[in-house]
């Protein structure tokens, strides 16, 4: 049985979920920002066809919100993650193996449909049952590779005589289409690498596809080596049965205002080092290693410029908000200096075992260790559930964290919050 996979990627996916509770907004160009309302990270269709660039500056762009009368929204990554769920949940039931890429991605074994007409047939019912079902659009690309299937999403979404799927089994149009697409536009192909491959004559995907893999391999790396070989229809990337174990959790943000007090960063860190813990126990993984770095502002000229970083280890692998939190407070002791307005922090965890198998505590009672995992439970259920907000006191209400994310045009938590359901009338 030929190996098949097929990408399917949500359209303009954050746009897309602002729009699913706005019909007003059907055909109004949208935005939605970055951490603090800095920068553009999406835009709707009718954005992108006006020229606002991904990255741009917001305030660099004012004008042209205001003359197009564009709809802007801070990130809600709650709703974006909801939505993702939903539509991967829709997805699962359809193949026997899946493998979510991204929030708005994943890839699908179609190893078992052997016609082009069954491929298509199949990913236009998919495709049609996600919008019915969610509102979400998707595109579908078929291949024998990755990196081919990405190629053929990329001209589901760009050829709208497609209908929104294209089936790249074939190599004669798969050689078609890589004749059309400039190198940068393979996956995994940045910007610089474009650039050291086209100063060599290397100008579309097709003359990247022609290239010797072992020549590759010698003048690049083996993993562009892989990528050619993708383009040649010889898969390279294995499947991921499950997803893999994180090595590492991060929870970071620039803060909304500059904090210049020890007590405000330690609020800052009560709140990431809490959001950090959830996520470990998410993945039901223990650290016993702590990081916590801050910096300022690096971009002033006109103040002074200040960073450090701070490690140090649990005396056992826990996954208890408390512990981790008196870790994190006493590391920011060591690096904590007056006079400075910072502008992040943040905390990483690292050094992971599964529970009970890391490090144990030979002085401490197994009813302690016990009663420390119930609680971890109880707040994660409590705060799942959506019965109510339970934190560190230490980190203050919302109103006190003057500190936090700027999110001025956050859109209400459709999904999650019972007070923000719509109302129809």
């Amino acid at each position: 049985m030929k190996p098949c996979v097929a990408l399917v990627d949500c359209n303009n996916f954050y746009a897309s979920c602002e729009k699913l509770f706005r019909p007003d907004l059907q055909d109004v160009p949208l935005i939605v920002l970055s951490n603090n309302d800095g920068c553009v990270v999406a835009r709707s269709r009718e954005a992108k066809a006006l020229g606002i660039r991904m990255g741009v500056p917001v305030f660099q762009i004012q004008e042209e919100i205001r003359r197009h009368g564009m709809a802007v929204f801070s990130s809600n990554y709650a709703l974006y993650a909801e939505i993702s769920a939903r539509v991967m949940r829709i997805l699962e039931d359809w193949v026997p193996r899946m493998e979510v890429y991204s929030i708005d991605e994943a890839f699908l074994d179609f190893s078992g449909m052997q016609t082009d007409r069954q491929r298509t047939d199949y990913g236009q019912r998919m495709r049609q049952q996600i919008r019915q079902w969610t509102g979400i659009t998707v595109c579908v690309g078929i291949a024998p590779t990755r990196t081919l299937a990405k190629m053929a999403n990329l001209a589901a979404k760009r050829y709208k005589a497609t209908g929104g799927v294209v089936d790249l089994c074939d190599r004669a149009r798969q050689r078609r289409l890589m004749s059309l697409l400039p190198v940068h536009e393979v996956w995994g192909v940045g910007d610089r690498l474009s650039q050291r491959l086209q100063a060599l004559g290397i100008q579309t995907a097709l003359e990247l596809a022609d290239c010797a893999p072992s020549w590759i391999r010698q003048q690049f790396s083996l993993t562009l080596e892989r990528t050619v070989r993708e383009l040649n229809g010889q898969s390279c990337i294995a499947w991921e049965e499950g997803p893999v174990p994180k090595q590492q959790i991060v929870c970071s943000r620039s803060f909304g205002q500059r904090v210049t007090t020890r007590a405000a960063m330690q609020a800052a860190l009560c709140v990431y080092v809490s959001r950090a813990a959830e996520k470990l126990r998410q993945e039901n993984r223990e650290a016993q290693r702590l990081t916590v770095f801050i910096r300022t502002g690096a971009f002033n000229p006109q103040e002074p410029y200040y960073a450090n970083t701070a490690s140090g280890a649990l005396p056992v692998h826990s996954a208890d908000t408390r512990h981790l939190l008196k870790l994190a407070l006493r590391l920011l002791e060591a690096i904590w200096r007056e006079g400075f307005r910072y502008a992040k922090a943040g905390v990483m965890l690292s050094e992971f075992q599964e529970p009970g198998r890391g490090t144990q505590d030979m002085f401490e009672e197994v009813a302690v260790q016990q009663r420390s995992v119930r609680l971890m439970q109880t707040l994660d259920q409590i705060r799942q559930r959506g019965l109510g907000r339970v934190f560190v006191a230490r980190q203050g209400t919302l109103q006190q964290q003057s500190w936090a994310m700027r999110r001025a045009t956050l859109s209400p938590a459709y999904t999650t919050r019972w007070n923000d359901i719509p109302q129809v009338c």
